[in-house]
């Protein structure tokens, strides 16, 4: 299933203010859902990432914020803060296969399983984002979390420390404050600040700017192994951290900057 962005006409009508913050971190790695043995990246931080981050931030459980950032419960925009660059680190890692793993404290009452350290370590080579940044704009129609999320972004506070896609990348947040979602601006073609969704078709070629387009997962769904990817979204973007010209677009102006909501 492919998403569609979200314009002025089909905002939902209780959406008139938004969150937006800052994520950035020295390392980053997204990882890419089709198996190679280079472990890849996106370059832009998926939805379902930004999903499960601010759920982390919330304390919510794992599996256990799809409905929260449900389409037409969530509206997120993305824009790259930063130039996105990548560079290969080979690392070492041990097998979590659960035929590989060791019980701790098998006869007590609590007891975890954790990768045994005496078998040999793996080799993978790794795509990394180098200090990555990402400006989020996010609106939920859950009143509740919505007020919790800005009370913990106000006061600097996080349940769970936040990261850029592996745990070891730790990240940092700086909040900006709450601002209205605005209509426009409107013309033939805008300039664009955020990540543009399905948009492929009404770029604008620039002199001297570069666009990417990449897919990613934008929403999930519990089933019985735990999650699944239920839609995807097809991002244009500038690499260089810059905006992008495109027509035929209706986004909205959030802190003087034009995005596009997903």
């Amino acid at each position: 299933m492919t998403l569609h962005a979200s314009t002025a006409s089909n905002l939902p009508d209780d959406a008139e203010t938004c969150l937006s913050f800052t994520i950035s971190g020295p390392w980053g790695h997204f990882r890419r859902i089709e198996g190679n043995i280079v472990k890849q990246t996106y370059r832009v931080i998926p939805r379902t990432t930004v999903a499960g981050l601010i759920a982390a931030m919330l304390g919510i459980e794992r599996d256990g914020y799809y409905d929260l950032f449900a389409p037409g419960e969530s509206l997120v925009a993305i824009e790259p803060a930063t130039e996105l660059r990548t560079m290969k680190l080979p690392m070492n890692t041990l097998s979590t296969a659960d035929e590989h793993l060791a019980s701790l404290n098998p006869r007590g009452k609590l007891s975890i399983k954790l990768p045994d350290p005496s078998k040999p370590r793996q080799q993978h080579n790794y795509e990394v984002l180098v200090d990555p940044a990402y400006r989020v704009d996010v609106w939920l129609s859950d009143d509740k979390r919505y007020e919790q999320l800005r009370s913990l972004l106000e006061s600097g506070e996080s349940y769970y420390v936040p990261s850029l896609g592996l745990s070891e990348y730790l990240a940092t947040v700086e909040y900006h404050g709450e601002f209205p979602i605005e209509t426009g601006p409107n013309g033939e073609t805008v300039t664009i600040d955020s990540t543009v969704p399905e948009a492929v078709d009404s770029i604008v070629p620039q002199p001297d700017t570069r666009y990417q387009i990449e897919q990613t997962p934008a929403f999930m769904e519990r089933d019985e192994g735990g999650r699944t990817t239920s839609a995807f979204v097809s991002y244009a973007y500038n690499p260089d951290g810059g905006s992008l010209r495109l027509t035929d677009l209706s986004p909205q102006t959030v802190d003087g900057r034009v995005v596009v909501f997903t």
